[in-house]
């Protein structure tokens, strides 16, 4: 049985169609989530080069009607803004840096290391994901009280220098690291540092650049560890001193959205470095 060209014409073209109508919904809801997404942001930036009275005369646009940048210049008279980016860098830095020590060691304890209880320890490590923060913050002021650590750098960074999140990930990415390289490197006569430090960390850097950047992101964002932590000025970081002075002050909402603006940049210069291994880590950790 033979098919004319016609009827073949006829039935493809509903199926051209077809694709056409999917590939423009795609791109609709692409457009969708993408003007959702950026919406916010280009407000804040231009919001940081507007007067009040431009602000609050025409909120919804997005366009300065003078553009000015007192905003940005008084961001560092009108806040100890450099002792707070300092802070935050130190926080986000050494945090995360003790972070990924430290889950990597337990997740190759966990994955490549045999011992009676292994799965119960990870158990209990997964556990603790659905204990909120807020349950064990009580707890950890007060210890902190005593050990005489408030607003204190060690009080920042050592409770928050592991994550059950960055031990799960790294342990399933370590489960797909073939073992036989393990067993490879003890007929040498190496042991599990060097295991650890020279074969399989260098073939981790997916999940490295994957806990480092959440990590990270969380960590410089957050609001409610150094403001329950850090009561002085010298001490708190960029989100907790915005925050207290718009919360404080006749806020000058300019400032305000300028330093907003100006602490998203070390994070988006982070992501735009590590975004290759962030979205090899994601895709590949568990599946392989």
């Amino acid at each position: 049985m033979t098919i004319s060209p016609e009827s073949h014409a006829s039935t493809a073209a509903p199926v051209r169609r077809r694709h056409l109508t999917g590939a423009a919904l795609k791109w609709i809801y692409l457009g969708i989530g993408l003007l959702a997404t950026l919406v916010p942001f280009l407000w804040m930036v231009s919001g940081s080069f507007r007067t009040e009275k431009d602000l609050y005369g025409n909120p919804a646009s997005l366009i300065p009607s003078s553009p000015f940048l007192h905003g940005y210049t008084d961001v560092w008279s009108q806040l100890p803004f450099g002792r707070l980016f300092l802070n935050s860098v130190i926080f986000t830095v050494v945090t995360t840096l003790l972070t990924l020590f430290f889950d990597s060691m337990c997740a190759y304890a966990l994955a490549r290391i045999r011992f009676k209880g292994r799965n119960v320890v990870f158990i209990i490590i997964i556990a603790t994901l659905m204990i909120p923060f807020q349950v064990t913050l009580v707890p950890v002021f007060d210890e902190l009280y005593h050990f005489g650590w408030l607003n204190t750098y060690q009080g920042l960074i050592i409770p928050r220098a592991t994550s059950a999140f960055g031990i799960f990930l790294f342990r399933q990415f370590f489960i797909d690291i073939p073992p036989e390289l393990d067993e490879a490197a003890r007929v040498d006569g190496a042991n599990h540092w060097t295991i650890y430090s020279r074969i399989i960390l260098p073939q981790a850097k997916p999940a490295i650049a994957t806990v480092a950047l959440m990590n990270g992101m969380n960590l410089w964002n957050d609001l409610l560890w150094p403001l329950v932590v850090s009561s002085s000025t010298e001490m708190q970081t960029l989100p907790a001193g915005l925050t207290l002075f718009g919360g404080q002050h006749v806020t000058d909402h300019a400032v305000l959205l300028a330093g907003s603006t100006m602490s998203m940049i070390p994070i988006a210069l982070l992501f735009f470095f590590l975004q290759k291994y962030f979205v090899a880590g994601i895709s590949t950790t568990g599946l392989k």
